[in-house]
């Protein structure tokens, strides 16, 4: 096993940036996620790991080791591709062998290998098939025995789980996590789909338009992101973001949006200094009340989803378009008059100009880490 670190790291295409100045370290038996939205540069980061991509600036370390020039081959790593990338002619056994027997090992550590990979992803009952006789799920499960043969320092993933339906999603997930706590393998896994980011990462790197944007653990990210990307992308639904002015000086300050007014949170007093804010809530913080008392929004259900045991209800207010997670006993219709309450120790607020977190807590990370607000960037990022 092994740590990898990237060092002040860029990638550029000409003049297109893909990744801007990266700098991670990812432990020793870290399963480490790399998420964003398509062209953020996750997946140009990860080929960077596997040698699939030249680095344009900086260093990368697998161990010890730069790698900057090592061929892919002698890196000591794994990739899991989103297709399967199977070979058709070949059986599930001769697949998961393939690799092996070009390494020249020994019959003997090839048969203990594959038998232990099969043993591990259900795979015994299908070794004499060939790749058309299985299911997606059974496909992917042979790419991931591939790589677990090979019993590399480093797993690599690349949206393994894209071609997989629902069902299957969640059980292959659940599949990579078991694996992973057995193997304790250095594992960095590539998605744009924060639920796996957050059911399957020991810590989270979110990406956006080419930067490292926060890294922490999932439960971090979630409770103190460190600007309105992070918020937004982090928690499904996405947070709801309210454009507020403050008024008013010292511990007398009031928040004023599209249908709320409410008294600026202890957590952010002598923060907010300048005339508007953007207030975030989660829409599973927001609860359904009787009365409108002070620290309330509301408006008027435009849609409603029900999910089973919950409803996500589309409410229209002041202009603003809130979205709202509720028991589904309420059974709220379209057009309902609602009432949300929005508890104070659940709201966020950033700076309507940086986007930067104006929590305390966060503020003080900022300042102890040098962070700086994201810039736009110039030119389109690659497609990542």
């Amino acid at each position: 096993m092994a740590t990898v670190t990237f060092d002040h790291v860029w990638k550029k295409y000409g003049e297109v940036v893909a990744v801007n100045d990266l700098s991670l370290q990812i432990e020793d038996g870290e399963f480490m996620v790399l998420v964003g939205p398509s062209g953020c540069g996750k997946t140009t980061s990860l080929r960077m790991i596997a040698g699939l991509e030249e680095i344009t600036e900086g260093d990368l370390r697998i161990g010890d080791r730069v790698v900057n020039n090592v061929p892919p081959k002698d890196r000591d790593i794994a990739m899991v591709f989103q297709s399967y990338a199977l070979y058709p002619h070949m059986t599930v056994r001769d697949n998961l062998a393939f690799g092996l027997k070009l390494r020249k090992t020994p019959k003997a550590e090839i048969e203990r290998r594959v038998k232990e990979a099969a043993g591990m992803l259900s795979l015994e009952p299908l070794l004499s098939r060939k790749p058309r006789e299985l299911s997606g799920g059974q496909r992917q499960r042979v790419a991931l025995g591939r790589a677990i043969v090979r019993e590399p320092a480093v797993f690599l993933m690349d949206e393994p789980l894209s071609n997989l339906d629902a069902k299957l999603r969640v059980e292959t997930r659940a599949n990579i996590a078991r694996l992973h706590q057995r193997l304790k393998v250095t594992t960095v896994y590539v998605t744009h789909d924060q639920v796996e980011a957050m059911t399957m990462g020991q810590r989270i790197a979110v990406m956006s338009d080419a930067r490292l944007q926060q890294v922490g653990t999932p439960q971090s990210l979630y409770d103190e992101p460190i600007n309105k990307f992070v918020a937004g992308f982090i928690g499904s639904p996405s947070m709801n973001f309210l454009a507020v002015t403050a008024t008013g000086t010292g511990d007398n300050v009031t928040l004023t949006g599209p249908g709320l007014t409410i008294a600026l949170p202890a957590d952010f007093k002598g923060q907010v200094t300048g005339a508007s804010a953007i207030l975030g809530i989660r829409p599973e913080h927001l609860d359904l009340v009787a009365t409108g008392p002070s620290g309330t929004i509301q408006g008027n259900a435009d849609v409603v989803e029900y999910l089973g045991n919950e409803e996500l209800i589309h409410l229209s207010a002041g202009g603003a378009d809130i979205v709202a997670v509720i028991g589904s006993e309420h059974r709220v219709r379209p057009g309902d008059a609602l009432t949300l309450q929005v508890p104070l120790d659940k709201i966020h607020l950033f700076d309507a100009e940086t986007g930067l977190s104006l929590r305390r807590s966060v503020q003080a990370h900022i300042s102890a880490t040098g962070v700086a607000p994201v810039a736009v960037p110039t030119a389109a990022p690659a497609t990542a």
